[in-house]
């Protein structure tokens, strides 16, 4: 059994873990508020965008919705990965890597896939297996879409100019603060509803509907990678709070088992002190 003061120690160094613990879950859930209320405002715009521009698309030629929809041999991937910069958020950061490299060795073996990795956790690990062209870290110092754009028109560019034949999104997506769902998007090329036409015959465009569609086209994928990294965003915080919660329970269970044995080795000590006084005692007399 350890001696009283290493048990001390141990009490100490516990408790001032409970300390940060307890504080990084605080701050966790003060920001998860404000990011979840931005997903949840926002969710519902970005979802019928794109359902709009699909449904548009369908009922229009090939080649009248632009370079974003042409559909080429996929030789060159460029998958998209949204982590963290930081750590301590339960399996976050894994659940993203891990399906991303699972989806890429389903799907693109044999072809060459790039990474770009939106948090430096993903760029760090991602690229000891993949070639990963760029690791943004800044962008989550000042989340707005301005920012956010300026990285779709660049995947837009790479897409537009032949680099790359297609690109997909991997991250988590915002459920509630204890359940993230890692999720796989087409970011490009468009994909196209397939329906009649008839669902649009009650509607007058103006301009064109080929027009409307090549002006909504950048629109919705600079929103659809900001809902993405938006969800991301919550979801990080989400599981920030539940992993430091868990953290804190299971510091101050262990703290109350310390300090049981701390008591019972006390006691032990006191007891034997007494003993040897009593004993000392005895032998003085007789």
């Amino acid at each position: 059994m350890a001696n009283l003061k290493e048990i001390r120690n141990r009490i100490t160094s516990i408790g001032s873990t409970m300390q940060i613990t307890s504080a990084m879950k605080m701050v966790s859930a003060a920001k998860l508020k404000k990011a979840q209320d931005a997903i949840t405002e926002m969710r519902p715009y970005a979802e019928k965008l794109t359902e709009l521009l699909q449904s548009l698309s369908s009922t229009l030629d090939e080649g009248a919705t632009g370079d974003y929809s042409a559909q080429r041999e996929v030789s060159k991937v460029l998958i998209i990965t949204v982590t963290s910069n930081r750590g301590l958020c339960g399996g976050f950061n894994s659940s993203v890597i891990k399906g991303a490299t699972k989806y890429i060795e389903a799907n693109y073996s044999g072809k060459e896939v790039d990474i770009l990795a939106i948090g430096k956790k993903g760029g760090d690990l991602l690229a000891k297996q993949y070639n990963v062209i760029e690791t943004n870290t800044e962008i989550f110092d000042k989340l707005t879409f301005d920012n956010v754009a300026q990285i779709a028109e660049k995947v837009m560019s790479l897409f537009v100019d032949g680099t790359y034949d297609k690109v997909e999104l991997v991250y988590n997506q915002f459920k509630n603060a204890a359940t993230q769902i890692t999720q796989v998007e087409q970011f490009l090329p468009i994909e196209k509803i397939e329906g009649s036409s008839d669902s649009n015959a009650d509607y007058i465009f103006e301009p064109s509907k080929a027009e409307i569609v090549l002006q909504l086209i950048p629109k919705s994928l600079k929103t659809q990678l900001y809902k993405a990294i938006r969800d991301s965003f919550a979801s990080e915080h989400g599981a920030r709070m539940t992993a430091m919660h868990k953290a804190t329970d299971n510091a101050n269970e262990l703290r109350n088992e310390l300090l049981l044995t701390y008591n019972k080795a006390r006691q032990a000590a006191i007891t034997n002190e007494i003993l040897e006084i009593v004993g000392g005692a005895e032998a003085l007399n007789n």
